[in-house]
């Protein structure tokens, strides 16, 4: 169950399995089971979400390692064309 509010009506929508929701305003901010849509999602907040939080396998060290790799910069090769 997603509880989702319009940030240009201050309407909140509460999803209901198998049915859509609007808030009806001009961004239509929409939700239909666990999926939300709007015009523009700028303009929307996610209140509650029934969704679990990531929980990662990987270590601090690992995630350093990972961060310091990403930023590595890719070495070009100068070859000669005959």
């Amino acid at each position: 169950m997603i509880t989702v509010r319009c940030k240009e009506c201050g309407k909140e929508i509460t999803s209901v399995s198998g049915r859509t929701k609007a808030c009806g305003c001009s961004n239509m901010t929409t939700v239909t089971g666990d999926v939300v849509s709007a015009i523009d999602l700028t303009r929307t907040i996610v209140v509650r979400s029934n969704q679990e939080q990531q929980k990662t396998a990987l270590t601090s060290q690992d995630l350093a390692y990972q961060e310091k790799r990403r930023q590595r910069k890719v070495r070009k090769l100068n070859f000669e064309t005959r």
